[in-house]
């Protein structure tokens, strides 16, 4: 689910925002059933709910709806039990948006370059993630902190990457997303790297990732029986 007006999401899907005539925007704002507005991304392999610059205008949309927080929650319950996972890609700020992102899910994984200002974003979404637990979704937790465009040679890369290992500690996903030439064209051809150049170092670390994340997930449902319907991306 594509909830970022710049539609990243959706473009590296392989799907032109520019095209996309229904999108996340009408699932938020309009009673459009859900299977009517997802789209096969198939050089993906996966299904999605397409987001592009109408979304701009849903925050405003939703402050008139007294269950603005609630929407997309609702929404996806339709087709809940269609997947084994939905992820809910987030605009990079905390608005309406990521709020109802943050509703919905019941989890967050959230990516994080290994600067000095990212750090600061991230002690602010933890504090946010805390109040939404506390007001509106008490089973919220963060699943997982993914170290990205990650550059080994740079000192504070990694001095940033061990404070992270030393206060979260197994939150931190030992898969690291290096900088990868690879995976900054990809975006331009309008298709996932994994289509793009699979054997470069981008798309092995993105299939590890994948891999880490299953594996996490089935280790927690092992232990805590019932599949969680979403899962909200951070932007990083």
């Amino acid at each position: 689910v594509d909830l970022d007006p710049q539609g990243n999401a959706t473009m590296g899907s392989g799907v032109n925002k520019h095209d996309v005539e229904l999108s996340s925007y009408h699932l938020l704002l309009e009673d459009i059933p859900m299977r009517e507005l997802i789209v096969d991304a198939e050089a993906a392999g996966y299904h999605l709910l397409p987001g592009n610059s109408d979304l701009t205008a849903a925050e405003v949309g939703l402050m008139q709806s007294e269950v603005r927080e609630k929407r997309l929650g609702t929404r996806l319950q339709a087709v809940a039990d269609d997947y084994d996972y939905i992820l809910i890609d987030c605009p990079p700020a905390l608005n309406m948006l990521t709020l109802n992102a943050l509703t919905a899910a019941d989890a967050v994984f959230i990516p994080i370059q290994c600067e000095y200002y990212a750090l600061e974003g991230l002690s602010a979404l933890l504090e946010t993630v805390e109040q939404i637990r506390e007001a509106v979704n008490p089973g919220l937790e963060v699943e997982g902190l993914l170290r990205t465009m990650f550059d080994a040679r740079n000192n504070l890369a990694n001095e940033v990457s061990q404070q992270l290992l030393d206060h979260f500690g197994d939150k931190v996903y030992r898969t690291i997303i290096p900088r990868n030439i690879r995976l900054a064209e990809a975006p331009s051809y309008g298709v996932p790297i994994i289509k793009y150049d699979r054997g470069s170092r981008g798309a092995v670390a993105y299939l590890a990732l994948a891999a880490e994340m299953v594996r996490r997930r089935q280790e927690r449902d092992t232990e805590s029986p019932g599949a969680p319907p979403a899962e909200a991306l951070g932007s990083g």
